[in-house]
């Protein structure tokens, strides 16, 4: 049972839905929302112009994200496992109509946050499948090794199996630039 509705947070970037979201999202700013704010606010986020929400596990990919400023498109930082805080947004986004993409760290731990998100919300990857991983361990000069038992990425079989078979693992920051490069403002 939940008894503290403030120490569950989600962080944000470019929601918008209320005065102090729209605020945020004009000046570029990121958002921390509590469960409690959520909560008294149902639905409290519009879903995006582009029915997209992109969800990411690493903070720095949101940091990062913020140098596009209002132009930067929806999205949601887990922070590691995702909050209560963070299952009652990305579930009131999708029940409105939004298509939520998801990437996190390519290790065990990052699968493992990525299945228990699936469990709660309908998400599917977003450069996060084994010919990304591929990818990213090529373009790695030195990746760290893979440890932890191994599990199952139900929404790409073959990406625990590149997991496995290369053995290192490649975290966010390291696929930062081609995540960046799908939030960037779009040329005209």
């Amino acid at each position: 049972m939940l008894r503290d509705d403030l120490s569950s947070t989600v962080l944000t970037l470019g929601l918008r839905g209320v005065p102090p979201l729209d605020q945020m999202a004009d000046a570029g700013e990121p958002t921390v929302l509590t469960l409690r704010f959520l909560s008294r606010h149902a639905p409290l986020v519009a879903v995006p112009v582009t029915g997209t929400v992109h969800i990411c596990e690493n903070p720095a990919v949101l940091s990062a994200a913020d140098t596009f400023g209002p132009a930067c498109p929806p999205l949601v930082c887990l922070q590691g496992q995702p909050s209560a805080a963070a299952l009652t947004l990305l579930r009131d986004l999708s029940t409105q109509g939004a298509g939520l993409l998801h990437h996190g760290d390519f290790d065990w731990g990052g699968v493992r946050i990525a299945t228990a998100l699936a469990r709660n919300v309908p998400w599917r990857p977003w450069r996060y499948e084994a010919a990304d991983h591929r990818a990213a361990v090529a373009a790695a000069d030195r990746a760290p090794d893979l440890t932890g038992p191994p599990a199952a990425t139900p929404w790409d079989p073959a990406l625990a199996v590149a997991l496995a078979e290369h053995g290192v693992r490649v975290e966010e920051e390291a696929v930062l630039d081609d995540l960046l490069a799908d939030l960037g403002p779009r040329p005209r």
